[in-house]
């Protein structure tokens, strides 16, 4: 389907002129974690296809296992207990991959496989991700796995960019030779098959720049920098961070980072994001924006001291359900009036992410930039707590297939030296975000006594419903 899918792009491109002689390389992203089994003589058939016939008809017999295990795939939990017990622990796995054991994560979806169906493993030669099976197609040959999709498979060691011996081993034998030596994301890994230069007009001098994840490649989108943090406002919302000296810890996700080698990049998602933004501006503004923004500006930050937790779905981060309001003395009360808990709500949903960011290692810096996404970044007065909370000026981003654009930039980046060249000069004549919001007078005071408040209350609201029932 994947490879019928490329076809039609570039097919449809082709019927509509498009010059393709014109593009001097290429680069893409695809969704993490997800897996493409090449079969025993497959490197033979793509190293020599017919510019007469699509990709799809020449390469349907290619793959020992004929559905690609994807990010969706949760079935591998006792292969996540196996990989762990091999390395120490959760954690101890975290320090060395930068996450815990991950059902969707691609050294358990190998594991899974391995045990289930050993014939189909054995007749294996290759195995890719999507975005290194996708840079592959327009290689003609296998194409490396870069290090920052790479690092969402529980088997890169993040530090030292190699794969880890013990995580290989706890999942399948064999391995290392059939994933190939991964390499830096701004690699070259290579010039366009003869295919494409034939049958759709590219040229042959056009350069491979190595496939990275969608989420990475929405890093390079971004023009995320050194201390920036992206917060994708959503049904879910999403944290982005550029990271120094990330801490990995038993939440998020720490990666390679897919523009500078010496850097990573992290990810937190949390749970709870526009649809309990939407609840409580029913419950406590009338079902009105306007009124929820007039409650944000009509309240004091700090809330007065009264803090809230709003999970009416399990929290992934941290992992709490149900609605925990505290007062200013830290006494659990069962309601708020309608404009503290708007208040409350918002506070605590952007204070939630300084913590659990800080967690893994980042620290707010005198350039941070916040860059935010997603609906809840068109309300001025929620940008203004966001801006409050990380005490950094929120700019807002047009993010549409922001992946895309980032795989533009890399390739761009590739071709221009890589690694000699810092991303942010090849990207410095792209458009800039719009300034939404800046800290107000007063807010770091207010948000660094609450802060710690806030992280100790969580900490309490753990321990109670992790322990014995009250």
């Amino acid at each position: 389907m994947w490879v019928q899918a490329l076809d039609t792009i570039l097919e449809r491109m082709k019927a509509l002129g498009f010059d393709f002689s014109q593009v001097l390389a290429l680069s893409g992203a695809g969704q993490q974690h997800g897996s493409v089994y090449w079969k025993t003589g497959a490197s033979q058939v793509l190293t020599n296809l017919s510019p007469d016939l699509l990709l799809h008809k020449q390469l349907q017999a290619c793959f020992s296992i004929k559905d690609s295990p994807v990010w969706m795939d949760s079935s591998t939990t006792a292969q996540c207990r196996q990989l762990e017990a091999a390395v120490g622990g959760a954690q101890a796995l975290s320090s060395l991959t930068g996450s815990r054991a991950y059902e969707r994560f691609t050294g358990n979806q190998i594991a899974k496989i391995y045990q289930q169906n050993p014939e189909a493993y054995s007749h294996t030669e290759r195995i890719s991700l999507v975005s290194s099976f996708a840079a592959s197609l327009f290689l003609g040959s296998y194409s490396p796995i870069d290090y920052s999709d790479g690092s969402g498979m529980n088997l890169l060691q993040i530090q030292d960019k190699v794969w880890s011996q013990a995580c290989l081993s706890a999942c399948a034998p064999h391995l290392e030779e059939k994933l190939g030596s991964p390499v830096p994301s701004c690699s070259v890994v290579g010039a366009i098959s003869s295919y494409y230069v034939q049958r759709y007009g590219f040229p042959p001098g056009c350069k491979v720049v190595a496939f990275t994840g969608d989420n990475p490649a929405s890093l390079a989108g971004m023009r995320l920098e050194e201390g920036d943090i992206a917060v994708s406002l959503g049904t879910s919302d999403t944290l982005f961070l550029w990271l120094q000296e990330p801490m990995p810890a038993l939440e998020g996700h720490i990666f390679c980072n897919p523009v500078d080698p010496q850097h990573y990049m992290a990810l937190l998602c949390f749970k709870n994001g526009s649809l309990m933004r939407e609840k409580i501006r029913d419950e406590s503004a009338s079902c009105s924006w306007s009124d929820f923004s007039e409650a944000l500006r009509s309240t004091e930050m700090g809330n007065g001291g009264n803090l809230g937790f709003y999970f009416d779905i399990m929290e992934i981060t941290p992992e709490i359900i149900g609605r925990h309001r505290f007062s200013a003395e830290n006494l659990k009360v069962s309601a708020f009036p309608g404009d503290v808990e708007i208040r409350a709500l918002i506070e605590g949903q952007f204070m939630a992410k300084r913590i659990h960011a800080e967690g893994l290692g980042y620290r707010v810096m005198p350039k941070t930039k916040i860059l935010a996404t997603g609906g809840a970044s068109h309300n001025k007065d929620i940008l203004q707590v966001l801006a409050d909370v990380f005490g950094a000026p929120v700019y807002v981003i047009d993010t549409a297939n922001s992946a895309c654009v980032g795989s533009a930039y890399r390739a761009f980046h590739g071709l221009a030296a890589g690694t000699d060249l810092p991303f942010s000069e090849v990207v410095k004549l792209a458009p800039n975000p719009r300034l939404a919001a800046t800290p107000s007078s007063g807010a770091s005071q207010v948000y660094e006594a609450l802060l710690p408040q806030y992280a100790k209350l969580e900490q309490r609201i753990l321990a109670q419903t992790r322990g014995p029932p009250e």
